[in-house]
């Protein structure tokens, strides 16, 4: 008896299972043909970017090797694409090559090409942090103190790794301005904050104790 029960509760849950699959047949090849595609429009984005990223290497890489030949014009022109393209590995590379190079004098041009990065490219943060760091570090012999504090802020107001650099660049910015006050309190920021630098540590320590001791 329990073994007739046995096989009736089964061809009844088979039975249910077949009815089910009859039932949502539609939506059942809908929701398989969907995952199809979607699994194929993956692939195909995924082959999509590489070939994308491999162009941008080649790009940047051939830029590299003009500056050699000294093609200075062609350089700077495929350099500051680079940068517009927007990628995360290579743009922030090209606007380095240009500033380390001298490739571009405008400076207006230089600071265009550092907010695409910190404006417009999808990097990391503390790679952002990084790239803000450079433009005020670029920027500190030619601007203002306001100007110098809005492009460091967002560094100076966060937990960055960066945060000791920037206002160790700070501190050096009012001292060759004959601004002691100023620069003492950035510095004395840098002691109190957790973790900073180590070697900006010992070089503020150094201008505290030698320079700006009461």
């Amino acid at each position: 008896m329990d073994e007739d029960t046995r096989i009736i509760d089964t061809n009844t849950r088979n039975e249910k299972i077949k009815n089910f699959f009859i039932e949502n047949k539609k939506i059942l090849t809908s929701s398989i043909l969907a995952l199809i595609f979607f699994i194929i429009g993956f692939y195909c984005y995924q082959i999509y970017k590489e070939g994308k990223k491999e162009q941008i290497s080649n790009k940047y890489n051939n830029a590299i090797i003009e500056y050699q030949i000294g093609n200075k014009l062609k350089i700077v022109e495929s350099l500051k694409e680079v940068v517009n393209i927007r990628d995360r590995t290579y743009s922030p590379l090209a606007l380095y090559f240009i500033i380390d190079n001298n490739l571009v004098e405008d400076n207006n041009e230089i600071n265009n090409l550092f907010d695409i990065l910190i404006d417009k490219t999808p990097l990391e943060t503390e790679v952002k942090n990084l790239i803000i760091y450079k433009k005020a570090l670029f920027n500190a012999d030619h601007v203002k103190e306001l100007e110098l504090l809005n492009i460091l802020n967002p560094v100076i107001n966060s937990k960055s790794v960066w945060k000791s650099h920037a206002l160790y660049l700070l501190g050096e910015f009012f001292y060759s301005k004959g601004e002691i006050q100023k620069s003492k309190d950035f510095f004395q920021k840098i002691v109190s904050i957790e973790n900073p630098n180590s070697e900006i540590l010992i070089n503020t320590q150094r201008r505290l104790n030698r320079d700006l001791s009461d």
